[in-house]
């Protein structure tokens, strides 16, 4: 199973990113939930070897079928595609 890396925050649920690490949306997106001292994990996939790489994939088709970055989940059941910082600020928002 892949490592994902922690951002220390407010928990305002379970946050996962999938990114890729030259991905300026990707970049925009975890920067904004660090300004906003939000918790997340992410994972950069374009970093992972190949296993890893196998299993990420396998995770974010079933959130987004077109494998596009960033793909946001929250809480296992929500999920975000690209940067949407409306639909960002509605999670730093929530209580």
């Amino acid at each position: 199973m892949f490592t994902k890396v922690h951002v220390e925050g407010k928990n305002k649920g379970d946050i996962l990113i999938f990114a890729l690490s030259t991905c300026g949306w990707c970049r925009k997106t975890k920067n904004y939930l660090k300004s906003e001292g939000i918790a997340f994990d992410y994972v950069d996939v374009d970093l992972l070897t190949d296993d890893d790489s196998d299993d990420a994939m396998e995770i974010l088709d079933r959130f987004n079928r077109g494998r596009s970055f960033p793909t946001v989940i929250l809480n296992n059941e929500l999920c975000m595609v690209g940067f949407n910082e409306e639909k960002l600020m509605e999670i730093a928002q929530n209580e």
